[in-house]
Formats: C-alpha cells, sequence, structure tokens
C-alpha cells in the first residue's frame, strides 16, 4: 500500500516543520533589532536559545511518525505559552506601549498548526484560542492587533485541522476503493475459473442424472442446488463497510437464492449500518428456516427487499399451508422461541415493525420495515 495511505497528513507535518523554522528565523531576527531596548536582554537570548532547543527537539518529532503523539503537542502548547509569558520581564513598558512584538512573535503559531495536523479542526482552533489567550494575557490589553492574532490563530488552527481531517477520510475511502477493486479482480477470476470448470461438470451431472432417472435423479437435483447456490455465491457482490460503519444489504440477500427461494434486490446499494443488515438477514434467514421446516417439501418463498428512502422494507412470502389461528401463541408457551425470539426480538431491537398476514391455505409473509 501506498506510504500516502499509511500516513495521509505527511504533508501537513512537513509543513509544520517548514514554519517552525522560519518563524525561529523571525523570532531571532526580532530580538537582534530591539535587544537594545530590551530591560532584560539576557533572558531574551535565553528564551530565543530555549526556543531553538524546543525547535530542534519538535522538527526531530514531526519528521516521523512515531514522534508526532499528542503529549508532544500538549507539550508544545505549553512551552510556548510559557515562553510567551517571559515578555513581560523582557520587554519594557515603553515598548509594549509602542507595540513591540512579543518575545515568541510569531513562532507562537506552531501549536495551532501541529494540532490541527494531528487532531482536526477542534483541536486546531482550541489550541490556537489558547495562544492567542496568553497574547491578551501578556499585553494586557484588548486592541485591534490582538483580536487579528486570536482570529488568525484560532483560524489558522481550524482550517489546517479541516485539510487534516479530509485527508483522512480521503485515505480511508482510497483504501476502501482499493480493495473492493482487489475484490472485484479475485471473484471475476475465480468466477471464470468456476465457470470453467466446477458450474460445467454440476450442470452435466444435473442433465445426466435427470436423464437417468432414478436415484440419479436425486443426485440432480442435489447438483442443481450445489450449482444455483454457487452461481448466487459468485455472482453476490464483496460486502464492504463505509468509513461510517454503514453495508450493503444486498450480498447477504443474494446468498439465500436456492431453487425454492428466489431475492429480488434494488439495482442500487442499500446501506445500512452493519449491525442492522447483519440482524436483517438472520431475520429472513429464520423465517426461511421455518418455511422449509412447517410449509412441506414443495414449498417455494420470496424474498423482496424496497429501499423507500427513509425505510427499508424486507418481505418474506411463502406459498405453504400458512400458520393457523394461535399457533405462534403456543409454540411460544410450548417454549420454541424461534419466531418470538429469532424474529420479532430481532426486529424490535432494531426498533422497526413486524406485520405478520398468513391464514390456512394462503402461505405466510412477513413484512419487516426499519426507519433510517
Amino acid at each position: 500500500m501506498p506510504s500516502a495511505l499509511e500516513d495521509p497528513v505527511a504533508h501537513l507535518w512537513r509543513g509544520t516543520v517548514a514554519l517552525r523554522i522560519v518563524t525561529l528565523l523571525f523570532a531571532l531576527g526580532a530580538v537582534v533589532i530591539h535587544r537594545t531596548g530590551y530591560e532584560r536582554p539576557w533572558l531574551a537570548w535565553l528564551a530565543v536559545a530555549v526556543m531553538a532547543a524546543w525547535s530542534a527537539f519538535t522538527i526531530r518529532a514531526y519528521s516521523r511518525e512515531s514522534g508526532r503523539r499528542p503529549w508532544v503537542v500538549v507539550a508544545d502548547l505549553v512551552v510556548t505559552c510559557g515562553l510567551m509569558s517571559l515578555s513581560p520581564l523582557i520587554l519594557t513598558d515603553e515598548q509594549f506601549l509602542l507595540n513591540v512584538p512579543l518575545v515568541t512573535t510569531i513562532w507562537a503559531c506552531g501549536p495551532a498548526v501541529a494540532a490541527g495536523a494531528l487532531g482536526g479542526q477542534v483541536a486546531g482552533a482550541a489550541s490556537g484560542f489558547v495562544v492567542g489567550f496568553f497574547t491578551y494575557l501578556n499585553r494586557g490589553l484588548v486592541g485591534v492587533d490582538l483580536v487579528r492574532d486570536v482570529v488568525l490563530l484560532t483560524g489558522a488552527g481550524f482550517v489546517i485541522g479541516m485539510a487534516s481531517s479530509t485527508a483522512r477520510r480521503t485515505s480511508v475511502r482510497l483504501a476502501q476503493a482499493l480493495r473492493t477493486e482487489a475484490a472485484t479482480a479475485e471473484r471475476e477470476r475465480l468466477a471464470r475459473s468456476i465457470h470453467d470448470g466446477v458450474l460445467q461438470v454440476l450442470a452435466r451431472v444435473r442433465k445426466r442424472g435427470l436423464e437417468l432417472g432414478g436415484e440419479a435423479a436425486e443426485l440432480a437435483e442435489l447438483a442443481g442446488e450445489q450449482e444455483i447456490a454457487l452461481r448466487s455465491l459468485v455472482a453476490a457482490a464483496p460486502s464492504e463497510s463505509t468509513l461510517d460503519g454503514d453495508a450493503d444489504l444486498r450480498p447477504g440477500l443474494q446468498l439465500l437464492v436456492s431453487p425454492k427461494v428466489q431475492v429480488s434486490t434494488p439495482a442500487t446499494q442499500v446501506m445500512l449500518p452493519a449491525g442492522t443488515a447483519h440482524e436483517l438477514i438472520a431475520v429472513v434467514r429464520e423465517a426461511l428456516s421455518n418455511v422449509d421446516k412447517h410449509a412441506g417439501p414443495g414449498a417455494r418463498a420470496w424474498v423482496l427487499l424496497e429501499d423507500l428512502g427513509d425505510e427499508v422494507v424486507l418481505s418474506v412470502r411463502d406459498d405453504g399451508p400458512g400458520i393457523a389461528e394461535g399457533r405462534l401463541a403456543s409454540a411460544e408457551a410450548e417454549g420454541r422461541m424461534g419466531v418470538a425470539q429469532s424474529i420479532r426480538g430481532r426486529v424490535e431491537s432494531l426498533r422497526g415493525t413486524l406485520e405478520l398476514q398468513t391464514g390456512p391455505g394462503e402461505g405466510t409473509e412477513w413484512e419487516v420495515r426499519v426507519y433510517r
């Protein structure tokens, strides 16, 4: 997998490193220019030395993926605000009146950029606001310049954070697309191989068995069932979850196709939370199991999936003898909880609705509605 997928915001960290170097040089130039007017020049040079040492540490940390840790960014914010707080001891009252830059100058923007690259827009904006707030504490006065600095710091952290979040989401989606493409290519390769081999053999066995009759006909029927099941398995799309944890409901239903079960689904994806999709497939499996157990050997079943936008409707219908009135209640009283737990209980857990239509000689139809 490309390294860009492993570290999708590496370019932002390289920008952070470059910014740290440029702003350090700017801070050094500001101290050189104003050194003669400082109240404590030695403290200004000490602050610059600490800034240089801390810049070297953060540059090394931010240049490696292992060094991009929350504690490093938090420490960066603490050190920056601490060095900024030395300004009242370094600058004279006259320099404050003349709006001479604080000792950290624009070097203080580093934590906001780093926090945005690591934690997203909220972390970046919060870090920028903290730096701006400390600028106010050291200036002591609210003016146009101070408000501008706070807005720029907060906005820069927010924008970098948004770019970081977008890059990570894009990277995950690209990785999913690559996995889906690889899975599709492999499935198509297997489908060609299976079609040229196994499916042709099963079709031949089914045809020859029906010609021979007797016990061979039973084998032919089994071969036909396996042929249909295998074709459904090969044709089913791969189950791929999205970044939000949604999954397409159709592939799991398509695997239920058999000589006695037909499945109809929309041509487009029917996306639901992966857990919801899993539970709905389990409901259909239980309903089909009941058809196999109670509707008779010749009964057929139909599964229909409908996507109505704000809700998903899933129905399972059979042409069996139907369910006699009171039969479900008596089965539940006898301790047979298939319908009560496997069907009704699952639908209730999904906060959906379940409707049963049945009667003697009318077959049975379960209709499940799950709201988005």
